[in-house]
């Protein structure tokens, strides 16, 4: 298989499981809690965890690529015309959690994709909290550098989640 089709496949696994996993009730908790801003399946976050954990075991030796390559899958619309999926963009939140180790300064361009489009608190605080930090933590001297260059970029934008973002961060390069 190719890393784009393992890729594919691996999203295809997450969605159908998450689908699966819903319940009404908890789709419309979601949908209203966030103004309808994402559509939602239902599923729990244990389910949401439980099927990234199963996803990285059946879809082994995911590297750097494959792992950006699903949590953008994830993050994005499941078809054309369709509304973004609260649990689809927790799980990719999930994916980046566990495989932290791998992103590298080069992915803060599409981190910040994925703050600007979060929509939702409950996936920019842990986006936030659980990758970039321990993502910037991990970086050398040099890697540092240029990711300071990147949130200086942020402090400036206009979108607040990104200026608020660049305050954090910036504390953690520093230290």
């Amino acid at each position: 298989m190719t890393e784009v089709s393992v890729v594919a496949a691996a999203a295809e696994f997450i969605d159908r499981t998450l689908q699966n996993e819903g319940a009404w009730y908890r789709a419309d908790e979601v949908g209203l809690r966030l103004g309808g801003a994402l559509a939602s399946y239902g599923s729990s976050i244990g389910a949401v965890r439980g099927t990234v954990r199963d996803a990285l075991r059946k879809f082994k030796d995911m590297g750097h690529d494959s792992t950006v390559m699903l949590a953008s899958a994830l993050w994005g619309q499941p078809k054309p015309g369709s509304r973004p999926v609260f649990e689809r963009r927790l799980a990719a939140v999930v994916l980046l959690q566990t495989k932290v180790q791998l992103l590298r300064h080069s992915d803060l361009t599409r981190l910040e994709g994925f703050l600007r489009t979060a929509q939702a608190a409950d996936l920019a605080a842990p986006l936030l909290s659980d990758v970039l930090v321990p993502l910037l933590a991990g970086l050398g001297s040099r890697d540092r550098q240029r990711a300071a260059a990147v949130l200086a970029r942020w402090r400036d934008d206009p979108e607040p989640r990104l200026q608020s973002a660049a305050g954090l961060l910036a504390k953690e390069l520093t230290q």
